[in-house]
């Protein structure tokens, strides 16, 4: 007898992420870019305004990961 394709479903994971991990990530990139705003409004130095925006991109990308696992967390 074939079993059915199981779906990857963890709950507790799921719910920390999208709680927890999720909210703290968005915001870290929120941060970082309103911090290179702010540099670059204030005629701040111009390596600082590319290390700030270097540091978004990432946090970007870390951000859509756990939102990736969230939802293969979730099992969708």
């Amino acid at each position: 007898m074939a079993h059915p394709p199981s779906r990857c479903y963890h709950p507790l994971m799921a719910s920390i992420l999208s709680t927890f991990i999720l909210p703290v990530a968005a915001g870290a990139v929120a941060l970082v870019l309103l911090l290179g705003l702010i540099n670059m409004m204030r005629g701040g130095s111009p390596n600082t305004s590319q290390k700030l925006m270097r540091w978004r991109v990432l946090l970007q990308f870390v951000a859509i990961v756990i939102a990736m696992i969230a939802v293969w967390a979730m099992g969708r």
